[in-house]
């Protein structure tokens, strides 16, 4: 390969030309898959559980009848806390814990489509289990922190999934820069935004910007009437979002990659 070719390539084909043949090899290997798999796992899971079961706890247990936005400021905050920690120790491996997330790296380029299929297949299955667990440990108190519309507003609600999206992957491509996302900062970032728009956004569709999150507790408690909304507004809000990061910043760099796929080096 010429050294111009080399200077083209972008994205996932960046980050296999400076790492080497490992880079495939450590995807196809079942410990490396499976560390990825596994911290996915982790932090969805974690995700719908603690949001699940602190609905249901302070419907059952908080001692008094909470107004939506005191549930939403509370919400919000044990997720954003939550995914800050989560990102922290997770993040050199894997932690998009958002198929909106997995999905908008791979139309950047970071990632190969099989790859990210693999990650969203697991995202929903870990959603369902936090909420399941959650139900199963507290009940089903607090509509176990379903993200549900107000009425007659289901496309206004699919609007404001679709900016609150496009707000969430444009500020993760636009950190990301090698296998921590910028260290300490984007965590941090990530939490503070999930804070913001789910304190803004939780009074009107429960503000999921994230289709495993809004899964979880709707199968948890067997209704999905409205679940398109999230998964619809979730799809625009990351095809704007990819454009928009391609035009202000260009294409993926290798580094980006990394911090997209996480650490293909051997631990």
């Amino acid at each position: 390969m010429d050294s111009n070719t080399q200077t083209n390539l972008t994205g996932r084909q960046a980050l296999q030309q400076q790492v080497g043949s490992r880079f495939y090899a450590d995807w196809k290997s079942n410990d490396h898959r499976a560390r990825r798999l596994v911290s996915e796992f982790i932090g969805t899971s974690g995700l719908t559980f603690v949001l699940s079961g602190g609905a249901a706890i302070l419907a059952g247990y908080g001692g008094g009848d909470l107004a939506p936005y005191q549930y939403a400021f509370i919400l919000s905050a044990i997720a954003a806390l939550w995914l800050t920690a989560a990102v922290y120790f997770l993040g050199d491996i894997s932690s998009h814990f958002n198929p909106a997330m997995t999905l908008g790296f791979a139309l950047r380029g970071d990632m190969g489509f099989p790859m990210a299929l693999c990650y969203m297949v697991v995202q929903f299955i870990a959603a369902a289990a936090g909420s399941v667990t959650a139900a199963a440990l507290f009940g089903t108190g607090g509509n176990l922190a379903a993200t549900v519309p107000q009425p007659d507003m289901h496309y206004q609600a699919v609007i404001l999934e679709a900016i609150l999206t496009f707000g969430m992957v444009l500020l993760i491509l636009g950190m990301t820069d090698g296998p921590k996302l910028l260290g300490g900062s984007v965590p941090l970032a990530v939490g503070a935004y999930v804070m913001a728009m789910g304190t803004m956004g939780g009074p009107f569709d429960g503000a999921a910007f994230n289709p495993a999150r809004a899964f979880g507790p709707d199968f948890a408690r067997g209704d999905f009437s409205t679940y398109w909304i999230y998964p619809c507004g979730s799809l625009i809000g990351v095809i704007v979002a990819v454009g928009i990061a391609r035009f202000l910043r260009g294409p993926a760099k290798a580094q980006e990659a990394n911090a997209a796929m996480g650490n293909p080096l051997d631990r």
